[in-house]
């Protein structure tokens, strides 16, 4: 039984994922030797990378689009879609080369005006976009092959900033699509990468259909992360939709599906003695999952109550509900950067003092000035490795005294309510949980979770001159000393002001049938370098 008294099983049943007998699904047809079938984290209910981070979104972006720039193990921006940058003396013009044979999958050649279009689209949503897009004075071309940009003020972290792997990459796209209002989802889906989407047989919440870009121009090398040559060798990727995990593991089991993105811990036991199926680590670095507050309406407009919340949760509690016992995939990271990273120190443990008694918790939830307001959940039940988070905060605010509404809904839902700024008695929100791979918020420029920048940042709409302040220091940091103190006095201001709740940080599984090969680690799920035999 956990602090908060609930318990793993009522969370797994509560969420859809308790331990059901393995049966498979029968599918419609058997897939050819050409075809992958593969079973994604959550539903594909939006398509456009730049205007969401849901991390389905960014797979399924990897698969349509590319970038100029991606990144090697190390996190080391590489050219991808780029045959070099250079930087002028002042260090304010910035000239990139395309490669040769770039082409869109509607099959016009990949223009500088794309890239520019592209960029400037990127700018307008992204965390560190917004703070590069900040000194820019344009983005534009110089002929269709040289895209220059010219800067306000040096910004010597932009090959970082546009090559980053997440959320949301710097992904090109026609500029017919990237005129688009950034506000507004893109819908037609035309990239150049090495996949394109069949949007005839897109179904939103049963299945999405890739199929090989014949045209596609792979750099020369190997795979690594988002860079090096990205050889798509199958004729076609079934994305199928299953939210329930036991019947995603059947169908692994018997063979129906290839690839299952996020295997449940509970099962990873049972799939690992399997013959015929093998699991690893998907992303090395990891996953960290936040509770993100809404900051504009009551009752988490009230920094001392976000401060008695982050007194009262156990990271524990909230990780051994998703991965259970296995100790070797979770841990504790009272940080608001992922723990293991440079410069990163776990500067919120007098914070997060792991209470067994939250006596003192009630008392400061009294001492803020809640007043009884409803704090309104927002739960995804189709999200193993997020539902069971909605239970616990929802429990954990009960026992301080507040009152609440847990909302269960679909994580398309909980994407779309996320962005309602009203109170909640219009349809708004206080609180919803998600999770981050770790090289996604893993400096202060990308970090969304911390950045202060209102209501032109992420939902939740923290706001902090100081916070924005800091990390404009830190973008012009010129020792690894002025780094490491920079980031410790970013979360200082982090954990003063409590923009989100750090949960603690998660190694998932993935799990393949063992005629797949050359599956790549990685923050997403990357599709190019794999074979099915």
């Amino acid at each position: 039984m956990t602090s908060t008294g609930i318990e793993r099983r009522r969370l797994l049943q509560a969420s859809g994922a308790a331990l059901l007998p393995l049966a498979a699904p029968r599918l419609a047809r058997a897939a050819s030797a050409s075809t992958l079938r593969f079973v994604p984290q959550a539903n594909l209910s939006s398509l456009d990378p730049v205007w969401t981070t849901a991390a389905v979104t960014i797979t399924h972006g990897y698969c349509v689009f590319d970038t100029l720039y991606g990144v090697d193990g190390q996190m080391r921006p590489q050219p991808q879609m780029a045959a070099g940058a250079s930087v002028s003396d002042d260090r304010l013009t910035w000239l990139i080369t395309l490669r040769d044979g770039l082409r869109f999958h509607d099959g016009a050649p990949v223009r500088a005006q794309d890239c520019a279009a592209s960029l400037l689209r990127w700018s307008k949503r992204d965390t560190f976009g917004q703070t590069l897009g900040a000194a820019v004075e344009a983005f534009e071309a110089a002929d269709d092959r040289t895209i220059r940009i010219r800067l306000k003020r040096p910004f010597p972290r932009l090959l970082e900033a546009i090559g980053k792997p997440h959320s949301s990459p710097a992904f090109i796209m026609p500029e017919r699509l990237a005129m688009t209002d950034p506000n507004k989802p893109v819908t037609e889906m035309v990239g150049s990468g090495p996949f394109r989407f069949v949007a005839d047989e897109f179904v939103s919440g049963s299945r999405a259909v890739y199929a090989r870009f014949d045209g596609y121009q792979p750099r020369e090398g190997a795979p690594e992360w988002t860079a090096g040559g990205k050889q798509a060798h199958l004729d076609r990727l079934e994305w199928i939709v299953m939210p329930d995990p036991a019947t995603a593991a059947g169908a692994l089991q018997a063979g129906e599906i290839d690839w299952w993105e996020q295997a449940l811990p509970d099962l990873v036991p049972t799939l690992t003695r399997r013959r015929g199926i093998t699991v690893q680590r998907q992303d090395p670095y990891g996953f960290i999952s936040h509770a993100r507050f809404n900051h504009l309406q009551p009752p988490f407009n009230n920094v001392k109550l976000r401060r008695a919340v982050l007194s009262a949760l156990r990271q524990e509690d909230y990780m051994q509900s998703i991965v259970g016992g296995d100790a070797d995939s979770w841990k504790l990271c009272r940080a608001m950067f992922p723990c293991g990273l440079p410069d990163v120190t776990e500067a919120g443990v007098a914070d997060m003092p792991q209470p067994t008694n939250l006596d003192a918790a009630r008392a400061a939830v009294k001492a803020s000035g809640y007043n009884g307001e409803l704090a309104v959940v927002l739960n995804p039940a189709d999200y193993p490795s997020i539902s069971p988070h909605g239970l616990l905060t929802a429990e954990l605010l009960r026992q301080l005294g507040l009152k609440v509404d847990l909302q269960e809904m679909d994580w398309g839902t909980v994407l779309q309510r996320r962005l309602s700024r009203e109170p909640v008695e219009k349809g708004g929100w206080s609180v919803y949980h998600t999770n981050w791979p770790s090289v996604s918020i893993a400096n202060p420029a990308m970090n969304a979770t911390i950045r202060g920048q209102g209501s032109t940042g992420w939902t939740g709409w923290y706001e902090s001159a100081e916070m924005e302040r800091l990390t404009l220091q830190w973008l012009d940091a010129a020792t690894p000393e002025d780094n490491r103190r920079l980031m410790d006095q970013i979360q200082r201001v982090a954990f003063d002001d409590v923009p989100s709740l750090p949960l603690g940080q998660y190694f998932s599984r993935t799990a393949f049938r063992d005629n797949v090969t050359g599956v790549l680690p990685g923050s997403a799920a990357f599709f190019w370098n794999v074979r099915k035999g």
